[in-house]
């Protein structure tokens, strides 16, 4: 069977390998798995009832939830009809919803809960071509999802023909990109472009009839979304958590040889075992952070046959623990959407726990090039090598430029701003730096519109400077600041936690953050982790002073973008009177 529009995926599966669990998730407090069968049964007849609605060819169907069982159905139906789906966000502010809905002319929006509900209504206001509003969690006054069900019997005939009028190159979904500055931008997606990079990403992860998946980064990323068609394209079965609450437990009870994380999740998880590694006592004590000491030096290849031995007895005494609290069987863990600690990665795979890191947008499917564990294709500091079919070239400035399938049909009624980076004989640009090394791999430096120049006149790349900067187990977050000043500084959100049981440890009083944040003692010993960076870096780049901040930055806070990276200007406008203060 040939497969060429992304619902084609799930007939290929019931046609040649069909599973009794597809997908599953907790419905109504229960898990509740759908065959294959099953899957494609209720994603036809949710179509059937978005007929009955009005829904056709070309219309356009917005969702706002996490990930769940009724995401992956819901979206199967639109892509049957012909229609295009518009995933948001969850978190996303009522103000963008609104947005977003009368932007793209959304006819119908199916949300998760009471709390997403909430800003659909108060968006559902502000735009009258909404006609429809569906829930999947049964809310009193709102039609439940299920209401679908069992309505257009009679539109069978014509779902079957609008289905076969789907071609490869038709539009399949807009997925409007957070920014971190201005509106989102509808990025248009074909069915081609996200199957070709289905086809192109599954040979660099381990995935197989059979083994399991669990999927928690949120499904209106295209990240974990073109990971999902993966995960049914091979035979996988996929399990949604919705939430990140507990997510350690629901690894360990999944069991899965596959998943993906963002680097701010996989530091967090670092952390936590960090935290229990201090606990220890006496000889499990000097066994962990010894075994620590070995991951830390860990290389691809060409390490000596005494590290090995060492490495070996480490993993069984201590790494196995680590690999027993991912359930026991991860064969991979997929990093994207930002930069990964070269540190983080030699650690996971010195555990036995393969971390590869990738590199891709949005604009571009979004997979450009990933690393492999198998077959020489790792290297720590670098973003693996491309994948098939996608073409990578360095512009003369540094810029990544990207041609390939996978490569996006443009912005939504937006032709000037496609223009300016989609060029005509198709490279994208992607406003990222980097390099590729001599053996193909991609290394990426920093994002062009991010560098900045001091008033001397010399260029800083600050991604490169907060990554070396969060290695420290005294910092959580930061961002390095400087531009068109004297020199570069940051703004620091110190690892509370850390500092708890630093503080208790060296005798000095903490009773808050923003009392501890003015010690001080706290101050100097922070600036002395920026100092152990500085080293490393020209005079220009060096971090001169520091302004320790309170709070955690958050979505909800609007610090950080759906996708976890920095709102620079808006954190440089919140935190104003901390960046004058610096350059007092």
């Amino acid at each position: 069977m040939q497969v060429t529009r992304l619902f084609d995926i799930a007939d290929l599966q019931l046609a040649e390998f069909p599973l009794e669990v597809c997908v599953e998730s907790l419905e109504e407090g229960t898990m509740r798995g759908y065959s294959t069968a099953e899957f494609i049964q209720t994603a036809e007849a949710l179509a059937l009832g978005l007929m009955e609605l009005g829904v056709a060819p070309g219309d356009k169907v917005a969702l706002a939830s996490g990930n769940r069982s009724e995401w992956a159905l819901v979206d199967q139906a639109i892509l049957r009809i012909g229609a295009v789906s518009i995933p948001i966000y969850p978190t996303t502010s009522a103000d963008d919803y609104a947005y977003i809905l009368e932007h793209s002319t959304s006819k119908v929006f199916f949300v998760n809960n009471t709390d997403v509900l909430a800003k659909a209504m108060e968006a559902k206001a502000k735009v009258p071509g909404l006609q429809h509003l569906f829930s999947f969690d049964r809310i009193a006054g709102t039609r439940h999802w299920k209401e679908l069900l069992g309505t257009g019997e009679d539109k069978r005939t014509r779902l079957d023909a609008y289905k076969s009028a789907v071609k490869a190159d038709d539009l399949a979904t807009i997925v409007y990109t957070s920014g971190t500055t201005g509106r989102p931008k509808g990025v248009m997606l074909s069915h081609h472009n996200i199957l070709s990079n289905v086809e192109g990403s599954a040979p660099r992860l381990p995935v197989q009839r059979g083994s399991r998946a669990i999927s928690f980064l949120p499904l209106c990323h295209i990240y974990e979304r073109m990971l999902m068609y993966l995960y049914q394209r091979a035979g996988m079965r996929v399990r949604f958590n919705e939430t990140l609450e507990e997510l350690g437990a629901r690894i360990k009870e999944a069991k899965p040889q596959v998943f993906t994380a963002v680097p701010r999740l996989l530091e967090k998880i670092y952390d936590a075992i960090l935290a229990k590694g201090e606990a220890l006592t006496g000889i499990k004590r000097k066994l962990f952070f010894w075994a620590l000491d070995l991951g830390e030096r860990y290389e691809v290849s060409g390490t000596s046959w005494w590290y090995d031995v060492q490495l070996s007895i480490a993993r069984k005494l201590v790494f196995s623990k680590w690999r027993e609290a991912l359930g026991g069987e991860v064969r991979c863990i997929a990093s994207g959407s930002a930069a990964l600690q070269p540190r983080l990665a030699r650690i996971f795979n010195a555990a036995g726990i393969p971390l590869m890191e990738g590199y891709g947008l949005t604009e571009t499917s979004p997979v450009v090039s990933v690393n492999d564990a198998r077959n020489d294709g790792l290297r720590f500091g670098s973003v693996g090598r491309p994948i098939k079919d996608v073409q990578v070239r360095i512009a003369e400035d540094g810029e990544i430029l990207i041609k390939g399938p996978n490569v996006m049909m443009g912005y939504y009624k937006q032709p000037d701003i496609t223009r300016e980076v989609l060029t005509e004989d198709g490279w994208f640009h992607t406003g990222d730096i980097g390099e590729i090394t001599s053996e193909g791999f991609l290394r990426i430096t920093d994002r062009k519109k991010e560098m900045f120049k001091t008033s001397g006149g010399k260029y800083v790349a600050p991604q490169v400077i907060e990554n070396q900067l969060k290695a420290s187990r005294f910092i959580e977050q930061l961002m390095v600041i400087g531009e068109n000043r004297k020199f570069p500084a940051a703004l620091i959100v110190p690892s509370f936690k850390f500092l708890k049981d630093y503080c208790v440890l060296k005798g000095i009083p903490y009773e808050s953050p923003e009392q501890i944040i003015l010690d001080k003692r706290i101050n100097d010993r922070i600036f002395a982790e920026v100092q152990k960076v500085n080293v490393g870096l020209g005079h220009w780049e060096q971090v001169k002073r520091i302004a320790l901040l309170p709070a955690e930055w958050t979505i909800e806070g609007g610090e950080l973008t759906p996708s976890m990276k920095l709102r620079r200007k808006p954190i440089l406008a919140k935190y104003n009177e901390q960046v004058e203060w610096i350059y007092a």
